[in-house]
């Protein structure tokens, strides 16, 4: 029993995205890059939101929720592959796997229910505009952070503990650059066929289930749009929702291209590709897509920017 308690707790190897190549050490450097573009980016959206009192409202409040788990999901991964990467290293301790695997998943899950509530914010802004401030106030913007938040941790927290109780053997190789759920799992000694059609079920209550809820959300924003009678009403209703449109398209297409997926069609390279989008590409552009295309946002930065520099020349 201590014998089989020890092999469970030995370290993984972890097999990583780039070998030794010129061409691999490109592209790891290209990563770093925009790693960094999506910390600066995320952050600065975060303390943009925070420092202007003009964006202190239910939906910008909720863009700032979302900049801090998209930071948090880009820090919960690359950074150990760098590490990885830089030092020569493969191996992850069992409890960084079992740490890893429980934050990533943390963040994947409070990111997908954060995104069905934001869309909701939309559909009250455009069909119910002047009973806003009623049906989106500071409590119930906060109600749904605190659901996104919790939710996504309590399951994420039960599957990893069931997870890292199984026992594992062979090479304890990962073929992925951290513990994702679909890698780890094919290290599993055993039957594990009934903890996989759990897993299999909590996906589509995490995935269709909130894509269930922006496709109703925004069928009723296209009702309304129709029936405006200003063009210009019309553009400012399709703008407002475009950029949170974008976002919920590139991360549920992702997230259901590497989750919704049989085990048995499931490969190396395809969960790779799928990661690194969800995982680096997703977060970087989701800053850029909202800043760019929000006027709002775009303008409380000139604010900021002008005050520091008046602050500086007095």
């Amino acid at each position: 029993m201590w014998q089989r308690n020890q092999t469970s707790l030995a370290d993984f190897i972890l097999e990583g995205l780039f070998d030794d190549s010129l061409t691999h050490l490109f592209l790891f450097s290209l990563t770093i890059v925009v790693f960094l573009i999506a910390v600066s980016g995320n952050t600065l959206t975060i303390l943009l939101i925070c420092a202007d009192a003009q964006l202190h409202t239910p939906m910008y409040f909720l863009l700032s929720q979302l900049s801090l788990m998209d930071l948090m999901h880009v820090s919960t991964t690359i950074p150990k592959m760098a590490t990885n990467y830089l030092s020569g290293k493969k191996t992850i301790s069992f409890v960084g796997c079992a740490t890893q695997h429980f934050l990533y998943l943390s963040l994947g899950g409070a990111e997908c229910i954060l995104l069905a509530l934001m869309s909701y914010d939309r559909y009250v802004a455009i069909c119910h505009p002047l009973r806003y401030t009623v049906l989106m106030n500071r409590r119930v913007g906060l109600m749904m952070a605190v659901m996104s938040w919790l939710g996504a941790s309590i399951n994420s927290l039960i599957h990893t503990t069931i997870l890292m109780h199984f026992p594992f053997c062979g090479s304890r190789k990962i073929h992925h650059f951290y513990c994702e759920f679909p890698a780890v799992v094919k290290l599993v000694c055993g039957d594990i066929t009934v903890y996989e059609t759990t897993v299999y079920i909590s996906s589509i209550i995490l995935l269709l289930f909130p894509i269930f809820l922006v496709s109703t959300s925004y069928a009723f924003i296209l009702h309304s749009v129709i029936q405006m009678c200003s063009d210009e009403s019309k553009r400012n209703a399709f703008a407002t929702c475009s950029s949170h449109f974008i976002v919920v398209s590139f991360w549920f297409g992702a997230c259901i291209f590497s989750y919704m997926r049989p085990r048995s069609q499931h490969t190396p390279l395809q969960d790779k590709v799928g990661s690194v989008f969800y995982s680096i590409i997703t977060p970087t552009l989701n800053p850029l897509i909202y800043t760019l295309r929000n006027k709002d946002v775009a303008k409380a930065l000139r604010r900021v920017l002008g005050r520091d520099i008046l602050t500086q020349r007095q």
